[in-house]
């Protein structure tokens, strides 16, 4: 299998980064504010009086991973990434940190005075928000050839920087699952589906006990696709999460009405929005994300120079 191209490098973090600065100005709204005052383009200030474009937690962990998946990818790289995220303002979209999730930021304390990365990370029931899921797309880029065992192990480890409690590694893995899955060019159901018959030969394999995940049982038994606006989710939860970003996807039929469908489910916005857009970006490509829109973006140069670099280094 041929290494990852810039282009498909572009259209996830640019597809993560698009999705996020729709949701930020929004944020925190309800789902009944959103219904009648649906957002429909890229705007700016709101919730946190920011300009347009501006991204948020979501895209600056995302892009510290990237980092160092640029230089090959280490953990006690990216835990150091992720702290001078919070302390140094590394890679925020503009000025200083505006948005960081309690667990997170538990999580790069602990990192800071020298936590072993593997073991910072919440590990109880109510440590299972979105802050891992949200920045754990760029692993696509160094697991899309290697084998269930390998994906799972390093997913395990970089959800755990933050975020190590089951429900939340395995989040991530079905995720980066679907992921795979579109990017060797499988169709969005299509995908789901092999997933549904997949997922629990890959327990099997990795020793999960199908009811420490029984959570998933929507995305891994039943159609998510069929169920109605008003049994999604929004929330900070990451299953919710999770469930809102493939219904968004399969429900739709371009990136932008994708992510604007993400963002008037209300309440985590932003987050909703980036996890969708990761997948639609990859799903649709680079291309199809619109250009009015990235042209927007803060450091629009600086996510192209980091695409560039990452396909250098895998290439």
């Amino acid at each position: 299998m041929s290494a990852i191209n810039t282009d498909t490098i572009r259209s996830v973090l640019f597809g993560v980064a698009t999705g996020d600065a729709l949701g930020v100005p929004v944020e925190f709204s309800t789902r009944a504010q959103r219904h009648r005052d649906p957002v429909t383009d890229m705007t700016g200030y709101g919730t946190y009086n920011l300009p347009p474009g501006t991204w948020s937690d979501d895209s600056s962990l995302t892009f510290c991973l990237a980092e160092s998946v640029a230089e090959g990818f280490d953990l006690k790289q990216t835990a150091g990434y992720f702290i001078k995220w919070a302390r140094e303002n590394f890679w925020v979209a503009r000025g200083s940190v505006f948005d960081i999730g309690a667990a997170t930021c538990k999580a790069i304390n602990r990192l800071a005075q020298g936590v072993e990365p593997e073991l910072a990370g919440g590990t109880t029931g109510d440590s299972n928000g979105n802050g891992s899921l949200m920045r754990i797309a760029p692993l696509l880029f160094i697991l899309y050839n290697k084998p269930v065992h390998e994906r799972y192990l390093v997913i395990k480890q970089v959800s755990s920087l933050t975020h190590a409690h089951i429900l939340s590694v395995f989040a991530c893995f079905y995720y980066l699952e679907y992921a795979l899955l579109l990017y060797n060019g499988t169709d969005g159901m299509m995908a789901y589906n092999i997933l549904q018959e997949k997922m629990p030969e890959y327990m099997q394999q990795l020793g999960i006990d199908p009811q420490e995940v029984s959570a998933f049982d929507r995305l891994l038994k039943q159609k998510i696709y069929e169920l109605p606006e008003d049994q999604i989710e929004s929330t900070g939860y990451v299953l919710h999460t999770l469930e809102a970003s493939l219904w968004c996807l399969l429900t739709t039929d371009t990136y932008k009405e994708a992510v604007l469908k993400a963002v008037n489910l209300g309440h985590d916005t932003d987050t909703t929005a980036a996890v969708t857009g990761g997948l639609a970006g990859l799903y649709y490509g680079f291309k199809n994300i619109p250009k009015d829109w990235i042209s927007q973006l803060a450091r629009v140069k600086d996510i192209e120079d980091l695409a560039g670099r990452i396909a250098q280094k895998l290439n």
